[in-house]
């Protein structure tokens, strides 16, 4: 029902069906093939004018609603000029004594299905001004009125104002609908933006307290040295100090530039960010307290995965079986889960993969970030791996990422140092 968008555009393009796409064409064509013989008998016969005239007019007065389709407004002129054309060649007719004037039944009837098209399309300003027109031409036309006929323009007036009042209400429901529907289409990419954007900045605050963990051994490293290391020249001495002066100067402007992700929660938030961050060894106390809330799960770690990794990589290994174990306890709960992590010579492997659910569990809101499936992916980005998610034939779901333990080109790098 709602407004066309284009100007031409047919009433109902935008359905979803053909048979609905094509409904106006053919209501209005079954008006058109009804009241043009009809019409034309009722003139001739019932009000005695002239055949020519009354062919003429049952044509003018009918088959311009097959434009009404697509250009309501145009065909209301056009019926409009013949309708008030036929109200004034019937003053003269032989028999129109005791019958409707100025408008014929067959023109009312016509004129409302083009109200009806018209209310479908046009705006509230255009409907009232139509309105006004027609009744304003029936107020003119009845000065004219011949003896012993029934007036009928108060009645077009007041039933083409009952349809444009309908007509009009439905097309402005769908045209509300249409726009709670692009606003809701909106408010999900608007969250689903502000969703990568926070888990960015999590993961970002989580990375700086990685590299200020190394910025700060390199500068006590090279502050130390001359002390653990007697002897040492000038020079030496001064490029050591140089070192450390840099890494102090880095870590201070770090810190600078991330003051405002850390300033943008409670206290609460800021001293949790303050905590040490967890990893792989962290996995068994994750999957005890899930378990503990009644999850079944089973944890599966090589031996060897916890410091096998990088800080960065070893964070987001934690992070995503955290995420995933918190879908399952949300989206599948009293499922049988399996948490698996090994390490080989170039990644971490982590699956995590869950059955159908069985029990109703109160789910762990505080199991994970929030962001889910967003945040994973987010993460193995960030790390240069992959990650391969969906649901499994018997109804479970299947979370599986590889993590390199090496960043992109890191190897590369280390292979031309070697050569």
């Amino acid at each position: 029902m709602r407004t066309p968008a284009r100007a031409a555009q047919p009433l109902f393009a935008q359905a979803p069906k053909a048979w609905q796409r094509m409904l106006p064409f053919a209501v209005v064509g079954v008006f058109v093939v009804t009241l043009l013989p009809v019409t034309i008998a009722v003139l001739a016969n019932d009000y005695a004018l002239g055949g020519g005239w009354a062919g003429a007019l049952g044509v003018a007065q009918t088959v311009p609603l097959l434009l009404a389709v697509t250009r309501p407004l145009h065909a209301w002129g056009v019926v409009l000029v013949a309708d008030t054309i036929g109200g004034l060649l019937l003053i003269h007719a032989d028999r129109v004594a005791g019958h409707a004037w100025p408008w014929t039944p067959m023109a009312i009837v016509g004129y409302l299905v083009l109200m009806a098209c018209l209310g479908l399309r046009e705006s509230i300003r255009t409907l009232v001004g139509v309105w006004l027109v027609t009744g304003g031409v029936g107020a003119v036309l009845g000065f004219f009125q011949p003896a012993d006929t029934m007036n009928t323009a108060a009645l077009l007036f007041v039933l083409g104002g009952v349809m444009l009042a309908l007509t009009g209400a439905l097309r402005g429901l769908g045209d509300a609908q249409q726009r709670i529907a692009e606003q809701e289409s909106i408010s999900e990419a608007e969250r689903a933006r502000r969703t990568l954007l926070e888990e960015r900045a999590r993961i970002a605050r989580e990375l700086h307290d990685v590299v200020a963990h190394h910025m700060s051994v390199i500068t006590v490293q090279a502050d130390s040295a001359p002390y653990r290391l007697p002897g040492m020249a000038e020079p030496v001495r001064e490029e050591f100090a140089a070192i450390a002066a840099s890494a102090r100067e880095s870590l201070g402007e770090m810190r600078r530039l991330l003051t405002v992700l850390r300033g943008d929660g409670a206290n609460g938030g800021a001293d949790g960010e303050r905590a040490p961050q967890p990893g792989i060894d962290r996995l068994q106390q994750l999957v005890e307290a899930t378990v503990r809330a009644g999850q079944p799960v089973e944890l599966s770690l090589a031996a060897g995965a916890a410091g096998a990794a990088p800080p960065a990589v070893d964070l987001s290994a934690y992070r995503i079986v955290q995420e995933a174990l918190a879908n399952v306890v949300r989206h599948a709960p009293g499922a049988r889960t399996r948490v698996s992590v090994t390490v080989d010579e170039d990644e971490v492997l982590v699956l995590v993969v869950n059955g159908p659910a069985r029990d109703a569990v109160v789910a762990l809101e505080s199991s994970g970030t929030g962001h889910g499936l967003v945040g994973m992916r987010e993460r193995v980005r960030l790390t240069g791996g992959t990650l391969d998610t969906g649901p499994l034939p018997d109804g479970g779901f299947r979370v599986a990422a590889r993590l390199p333990l090496n960043a992109p080109g890191e190897t590369t790098h280390s292979n031309e140092e070697g050569s």
